[in-house]
């Protein structure tokens, strides 16, 4: 086994001598849920505890949303609580395990008694307040299902990408975020067509910006559903992680999870969604329904990536998919277009 990067070995460090200086404090430690799903063999729960500033007022059970709702960078002010033991319990059974590096929990349950549908998991982290994460179980009669970006897709922030994370991390409102029109009214004609179908959204945003996106999308009727994000901070092979390929191998982890479901594929072409979609629509060529790109605007694709043109990869240039491919402005423009084609599947 290599060597824990320099990185990580920082980071580690840096987290050893901060959070007793915490606890001396006052803080606590606190479990944010997150949304996970599973099939009828198997579930996955998503959470992390970090410590959390104490205040007189607080409710023992307050929320982590509820936290993060609050104004200002005090409410985002967190450390990870490493390899703490953590008890979920699902359908009345418990399963132990503990958090790691960065405080997060990724725990896949096999063997379950939970039917279709949405259900509650309790995520009991030690010397905090229970957390209640849901669940979605999908039907092996589900044929469809949906992955979409998040940034530049279903909302635009409107600042230069390399500074997206200070952004959403410190800004007191969430007034420069603007939903992409449509976007919401496309995925509930998809769900009103196609009953029952699950989404997913897919982003190499952080984790920790997690809460206020779900909120902003529910706000603005996005269906529920999993997200599933990245860590920014060091790994222990480097100082970054590729979100490249945090999202490849994201989408072969969900094609292997449910074989039995068809994949559309939605997201723009600032970054490089076109290439990754195409690529896993060659690599599974009969599981995917339909790719659908949202286009940018010159103004917008600069502030993605610092030129007025989409992006392309090198070499992507006439490569094409077997998948059928869709583009428009926002949604209004994608959503006939894609009942057309999930209506000839």
């Amino acid at each position: 086994m290599s060597a824990t990067h320099a990185a990580a070995r920082l980071e580690d460090g840096f987290h050893r001598r901060l959070i007793p200086f915490l606890r001396s404090r006052g803080w606590r430690p606190r479990t944010i849920d997150y949304i996970g799903y599973g099939n009828r063999q198997v579930v996955r729960v998503l959470a992390r505890v970090v410590l959390s500033r104490q205040h007189a007022d607080d409710d023992s059970r307050l929320s982590a949303l509820d936290l993060i709702e609050r104004r200002g960078w005090r409410a985002y002010v967190t450390a990870p609580v490493s390899f703490i033991p953590v008890t979920v319990v699902v359908g009345g059974v418990e399963h132990t395990t503990v958090t790691d590096r960065s405080g997060y929990l990724d725990l896949v349950i096999n063997g379950h008694d939970l039917p279709a549908g949405w259900h509650d998991v309790e995520i009991r982290a030690k010397a905090a307040a229970p957390a209640y994460a849901r669940v979605r179980i999908i039907d092996v009669d589900t044929r469809l299902a949906i992955v979409s970006d998040i940034d530049d897709t279903a909302l635009v922030t409107l600042v230069p990408r390399p500074l997206i994370a200070l952004w959403n991390t410190f800004v007191r409102h969430g007034s420069a975020r603007h939903v992409v029109p449509g976007m919401a009214q496309m995925y509930q004609r998809i769900a009103a067509e196609h009953p029952n179908t699950p989404m997913f959204y897919l982003s190499t945003g952080a984790w920790n910006i997690m809460p206020t996106l779900v909120q902003f999308l529910r706000s603005h009727a996005f269906p529920a559903g999993p997200m599933l994000m990245t860590d920014w901070g060091p790994t222990n092979t480097g100082w970054f992680r590729s979100g490249q390929e945090h999202k490849r191998v994201a989408l072969r982890r969900l094609a292997a999870e449910f074989p039995h479901l068809h994949w559309v594929l939605v997201g723009d072409d600032g970054q490089h969604d076109p290439s990754i979609y195409r690529e896993f629509a060659r690599e599974y060529p009969t599981r995917v329904a339909a790719i659908a790109i949202r286009q940018l605007t010159p103004g917008e694709q600069v502030l993605a990536h610092g030129t007025p043109v989409p992006a392309e990869e090198p070499g992507e240039a006439g490569r094409r998919s077997p998948a059928p491919e869709v583009s428009g402005a926002d949604g209004f423009d994608l959503a006939p277009q894609l009942s057309a084609i999930l209506r000839q599947g």
